[in-house]
């Protein structure tokens, strides 16, 4: 026991010494021993003795300093004090109760004044994942809003620190997901592509991501350097390359800050629309599309289908039908939205139209009350292969799945004549998806989850017509697309 006190007090004597050390611009992180003598003490407190609550009441004020301090110091070290914090936080979270110390002010401190600064440190990255998965149980209880709340960061650590960390943020998923995130979330999955890009361009703009908070970097001395990259974003073209008054410059940042600030937020704002028609998204989309991929970005292309296989299994288990319901429209104006590389495309749109005929499946009284969104949306989808080929999801799940049943048999009528419409005008004005584009090798995914090729004597009885006659059963017909389209000649 001689032993074991000697390193005790030996430990705490480390962790007190730092605690009063007043030394700003020398943070406690530059000590490496220090969360050596964190853990430590972790592991005396943990034993299941008469001591134990003793132990963690003279630990615990100097360990508290210590955050404290560490905080004080994250502007000024150049040392990481992720790591530390985490030491430190794990501490609070398992003895809290014993000293009456409240987690949630300090994680909120962590998250925002260290994560957020240090989010693209791949050793600080994977460590917070870890430390969100171990204590997932103890925050989903004390503290259920946290990871909600704060889903943005946890989301660009892991798109920047790329494949590495798919499988431990797949742990941490579930407990992202909340009423109040449900909606936001899905849409900041589908752009983790572009946010990629645009923490690429921030890093060629501002220099290394560790150890810098974005919001800083926009409050810095320098604003000439984000308004050249917020202009370069919104518009395509550098300052130099516009000329113009200041007049100009000015209401260009005004317009294109509210875009930037989108997509590299840290905290939830509640918000799901993105701004896909804006001219900056625009200019980004088509740089990145003319431009050669980076190593970080063909792996969050991989990653990114994955994620939302994940995200929409949590949503058929959990979320209740009031919000999928508000999903379904967001999820047919995001089919043709999406990051322009045609495997990605061809991954996440297959995903899309899953999930969605799996939602009907589950609750088909949704496809009444989704009559007027859908066809707001498919309403103008002549030029679009990707909305007619919803349509044809659609034509198919209002009669494989009744419609909501005979009390909404009318609504179903409707929405399913409007579909079919869409879907006749289209096959017989522009022959939609019988022709590939040129630009497309052929030996590469389709953009479309249909191989319209196989259209002549690929079946499609499983089209329910026989919804219009009220019938009940399988339908009676069996015929090939090329009984329905008109030979050429």
């Amino acid at each position: 026991m001689s032993a074991e006190e000697g390193d005790w007090n030996f430990y705490l004597r480390t962790v007190s010494n730092s605690a009063r050390d007043s030394n700003i611009t020398n943070g406690p992180a530059s000590d490496p021993s220090l969360l050596h003598a964190v853990k430590k003490l972790c592991e005396f407190c943990k034993r299941e003795d008469k001591t134990s609550d003793d132990l963690v009441a003279r630990v615990y004020p100097h360990v508290n300093k210590l955050f404290q301090r560490s905080v004080a110091s994250l502007s000024q070290s150049n040392s990481s004090n992720g790591l530390l914090l985490l030491g430190i936080l794990q501490f609070f979270l398992d003895f809290g109760e014993v000293v009456l110390h409240d987690a949630d002010p300090s994680l909120h401190t962590f998250i925002r004044s260290c994560l957020s600064r240090e989010f693209a440190d791949p050793i600080v990255a994977a460590a917070t994942l870890d430390f969100l998965y171990v204590n997932k149980n103890k925050l989903l209880i004390s503290f259920p809003n946290l990871l909600p709340q704060f889903f943005p960061l946890i989301l660009k650590l892991t798109a920047w620190n790329g494949g590495k960390l798919e499988k431990p943020f797949l742990k941490v998923l579930p407990g992202l997901v909340s009423p109040g995130s449900f909606l936001p979330l899905f849409p900041s999955l589908m752009d983790l592509p572009i946010l990629v890009v645009a923490l690429e361009k921030v890093e060629r703009s501002s220099g290394s991501l560790v150890g810098n908070n974005i919001a800083s970097i926009q409050k810095s001395k320098a604003p000439e350097m984000l308004l050249a990259l917020m202009d370069e974003a919104y518009t395509g073209t550098t300052i130099g390359e516009r000329g113009g008054d200041e007049s100009e410059e000015s209401s260009t940042i005004n317009v294109a800050d509210p875009l930037f600030l989108e997509l590299l937020k840290d905290e939830n704002d509640g918000l799901v629309e993105r701004h896909w028609t804006s001219p900056g998204i625009a200019a980004v989309l088509q740089a990145a599309k003319n431009s050669p991929q980076s190593d970080r970005l063909k792996q969050i292309l991989k990653i990114a289908p994955r994620l939302l296989d994940a995200y929409f299994t949590i949503a058929l288990r959990d979320a209740n039908s009031s919000l999928i319901c508000a999903l379904i429209p967001i999820l047919m104006t995001r089919i043709s939205a999406l990051f322009p590389d045609q495997n990605y495309m061809y991954e996440v749109r297959r995903r899309l139209l899953e999930f969605m005929l799996a939602a009907f499946h589950r609750s088909p009284d949704l496809i009444p009350l989704l009559k007027k969104p859908i066809i707001d949306r498919l309403g103008n989808a002549y030029d679009s292969t990707e909305k007619t080929e919803l349509a044809l999801q659609l034509c198919w799940a209002v009669g494989e799945y009744g419609g909501g049943g005979p009390t909404h048999k009318d609504a179903a009528r409707e929405l399913f004549e409007s579909l079919e419409l869409l879907l006749y005008e289209n096959l017989s004005s522009s022959r939609l998806g019988l022709r590939q584009e040129a630009a497309v090798n052929s030996n590469r995914k389709s953009f479309s989850t249909v191989n319209w090729n196989q259209g002549g004597n690929k079946m499609v009885a499983h089209i329910p017509f026989y919804i219009l006659g009220e019938q009940e059963g399988p339908p009676f017909h069996d015929f090939s697309l090329s009984d329905v389209l008109p030979r050429r000649s």
